[in-house]
């Protein structure tokens, strides 16, 4: 197998058409963003962003680097510098699997707006990804699962499951 990692072809991409995924459950505090910022700015861009090209939008969306991304639009310096170029490195994946490749990344890293998973979940499960596949590619367990879709409180979360059988009331004719 020949296979070789996205981050040995990174590719240089004005901003303008790196555009940021609508997923993303990963927050960044006001004293990390300003850390990331001093960081970029004094050691320069060390991570490419992750993207995939959306050929029909000539547009690279994000899978994972959204808060480097933001650093680029937000100062001035650092896009003078970087002269408006991202590094880019490019993964092909179909949207369940950049969705599941975003949530690896952001849980290696840190921790996640429990709303923004829940939603995920939610997106994961419309897009047909069962619970056994969501556990195994966004490394969570069967309750950290459940507790998600209780929070979206969408009944559509739960029609595939299997409960047991209610009691069911006795006749007035019986109990006499």
């Amino acid at each position: 197998m020949n296979y070789k990692s996205p981050v040995y072809n990174v590719i240089s991409v004005p901003i303008e058409k790196v555009k940021p995924n609508t997923y993303n459950p990963n927050a960044v505090a006001p004293p990390e963003m300003k850390l990331l910022y001093e960081s970029i700015k004094i050691d320069g861009y060390t991570m490419p962003i992750v993207c995939y090209y959306d050929k029909e939008a000539d547009e690279y969306i994000i899978v994972d680097g959204f808060h480097r991304y933001r650093v680029m639009l937000e100062h001035e310096d650092i896009y003078e510098r970087e002269k408006g170029k991202l590094p880019v490195s490019l993964i092909n994946k179909s949207l369940d699997q950049r969705m599941a490749s975003t949530i690896r990344h952001n849980r290696a890293r840190g921790s996640h707006d429990v709303d923004l998973m829940s939603n995920i979940v939610k997106e994961l499960h419309d897009l047909g990804r069962s619970d056994n596949w969501i556990a195994k590619h966004l490394g969570m367990d069967r309750d950290e699962i459940l507790r998600l879709k209780q929070i979206t409180g969408l009944a559509a979360l739960f029609k595939d499951i299997n409960f047991g059988k209610a009691w069911k009331p006795a006749e007035e004719d019986e109990q006499q």
